[in-house]
């Protein structure tokens, strides 16, 4: 009976609003706003491998699991510098990620301390040290259509 009450009541109030010529307000969409983010490679010290390029969108998984990562871009190395760019990225909070795989073996390789014996960067070039970089020291805000950042590439 309660249901049948409230229905009723709904269908006069926007039968009201239909004869007073007001539009029921539009139900509250707000579009996702999406744009590109190249990421520009320099300092690549040899002209043989691969360029892995992640995207993450928060610190899980960041910098070395690519899996974790929201988009993933491999490219041929082909100069001492390069691009890539991240197509209908949503605005938000990333961190970029790079390893040179230079074997094209499909990870970095490290020595027996665990430091990468191949090409590693990642955005904001922080100072890489014990423990590798952090996504906090490395994040950045996108919230503009077209965003451009550069990464040096460091070799140990």
């Amino acid at each position: 009976m309660k249901k049948i009450v409230l229905l009723i009541i709904t269908l006069i109030f926007a039968a009201t609003a239909t004869l007073l010529g007001e539009e029921a307000p539009p139900a509250s969409v707000i579009p996702v706003q999406t744009g590109s983010i190249t990421v520009h490679i320099t300092d690549i010290k040899k002209l043989y491998g691969i360029l892995g390029v992640s995207l993450y969108n928060s610190k899980k998984g960041f910098p070395g699991k690519h899996e974790q990562a929201c988009a993933n871009q491999l490219k041929k190395i082909t100069s001492s510098e390069d691009k890539v760019v991240f197509e209908n990225i949503s605005y938000g909070t990333y961190a970029v990620s790079i390893i040179h795989d230079e074997n094209s073996n499909g990870k970095l390789d490290t020595n027996f301390f665990g430091i990468p014996k191949e090409g590693v960067g990642v955005s904001n070039n922080p100072k890489i040290g014990m423990g590798g970089p952090k996504f906090k020291d490395s994040e950045f805000t996108f919230d503009t259509k077209q965003l451009e950042l550069t990464v040096a590439m460091k070799y140990f």
